[in-house]
């Protein structure tokens, strides 16, 4: 993150607003693939400008396997972006990844289908393979973690996300599976979302907020109150580590 670039932010479940982000304007974009999840919001927040768009729409009525993650990326590469910083809810699998704790994800493996995962298809569009072997942003990953450490916030700085395809919950058998796998996070947007950024050369990092045991590794029903309740806690701390990331001091 540098120069006067905006940041983009792309705000997931329990973050559709970014608390004291003054907006500028609002723009109500359209891209190739169509119109993102939600009119892409301009403004400033700690001092620098940023552009938020909220993935799951501005009501939160986009079930992850319906988001158009092509327009919204597309969106955020015409904004002239200068990083991306995803913000999603996730469950957790590993002992370590218990509620309300942050994780900055270095890894994902795509459990995914039939998304719109590329921009590179159709006849005149070249084959291209893109290198994918560290889908998040190294540098821009050690920005968050440093950031937390200057203001005292607990992250687990790594770990592996699976991204399932939802809108269900996965089965116990399905998160044994994922761990033997080496996730150790479970959520529904990581994918196609970092890919489609790597294709447009957009640095991206994701900001994830455990917000249950995954299935098997908790409760035995995993509850919206349940949800909810660790999301809001969790998110305060990811406002904070954006608050701080981004503030000149982190520059």
């Amino acid at each position: 993150m540098s120069g006067n670039r905006p940041i983009g932010i792309i705000g997931g479940s329990g973050l559709q607003r970014l608390p004291d982000f003054k907006i500028t304007r609002e723009e109500r974009a359209d891209t190739p693939y169509g119109p993102p999840s939600a009119p892409l919001m301009h403004g400033e927040f700690a001092g620098r400008p940023v552009v938020f768009l909220a993935r799951h729409g501005a009501g939160h009525t986009l079930l992850p396997h319906l988001i158009n993650y092509r327009a919204n990326i597309y969106a955020m590469k015409s904004a002239d972006v200068d990083s991306i910083i995803a913000v999603a809810a996730v469950g957790g699998i590993t002992v370590e990844m218990r509620p309300e704790r942050i994780v900055i994800p270095d890894q994902i493996v795509d459990y995914t289908h039939g998304r719109g995962h590329t921009f590179f298809e159709g006849e005149d569009t070249p084959v291209t393979h893109v290198d994918f072997t560290h889908p998040y942003d190294e540098h821009l990953r050690q920005q968050l973690t440093d950031a937390a450490a200057a203001a005292g916030i607990d992250v687990v700085p790594h770990g592996v996300y699976g991204a399932t395809q939802g809108p269900r919950l996965e089965s116990a058998a399905e998160i044994d599976r994922m761990e033997r796998d080496g996730c150790d996070i479970v959520g529904m947007t990581g994918m196609p979302e970092a890919g489609l950024a790597r294709e447009l050369g957009i640095p991206y990092a994701c900001c994830a907020v455990v917000a249950n045991r995954a299935a098997g590794r908790g409760a035995a029903t995993i509850t919206p109150q349940i949800i909810e309740a660790h999301l809001n806690a969790g998110m305060t701390q990811v406002v904070a580590l954006l608050r701080a990331a981004l503030s000149p001091n982190a520059r």
